[in-house]
C-alpha cells in the first residue's frame, strides 16, 4: 500500500500562487506516475497535472502556462507550483499515484490522499 499526504493548500486573491506538496510513503516502489487532481463543488474529479518517474509531465489545457509540476524521487514527494491563480481553480486537490502496471488514463490513480482546499478570492 502507498499512503499520500497533501499540504500547501490555503486561500489567496487572485493573481496570487500557493505551492501544493504531496509526500508519499509505504510501498513507494511501486509508484510509476503521480500527479495532481482536483474537484470543483458540483463537479467531476479532473486532472491538473502529473508526471511520470522518468520526469515526462501532462497538463490540463486550463493550467498549462500557469501551473509547474515537479519530482523529488529521492524525497518522494511532488510539488504543484500554481501561479496566476484565478477564481475557477478554487477546488479541492488530490495527490494521486499510479502503480507500474496500470495506466493513470485508462484507469484513473491506484492510490489517493485525501486532499487540501485551494480557494482563490477575486
Amino acid at each position: 500500500q502507498v499512503q499520500l499526504v497533501e499540504s500547501g493548500g490555503g486561500l489567496v486573491q487572485a493573481g496570487g500562487s500557493l505551492r501544493l506538496s504531496c509526500a508519499a510513503s509505504g510501498n513507494i516502489f511501486s509508484i510509476n506516475a503521480m500527479g495532481w487532481y482536483r474537484q470543483a463543488p458540483g463537479k467531476q474529479r479532473e486532472l491538473v497535472a502529473v508526471i511520470s518517474s522518468g520526469g515526462t509531465t501532462n497538463y490540463a489545457d486550463s493550467v498549462k502556462g500557469r501551473f509547474t509540476i515537479s519530482r523529488d524521487n529521492a524525497e518522494n514527494t511532488v510539488i504543484l507550483q500554481m501561479n496566476s491563480l484565478k477564481p475557477e481553480d478554487t477546488a479541492v486537490y488530490y495527490c494521486g499515484a499510479e502503480r507500474y502496471g496500470s495506466s493513470y488514463l485508462v484507469e484513473g490513480m491506484n492510490y489517493w490522499g485525501k486532499g487540501t482546499l485551494v480557494t482563490v478570492s477575486s
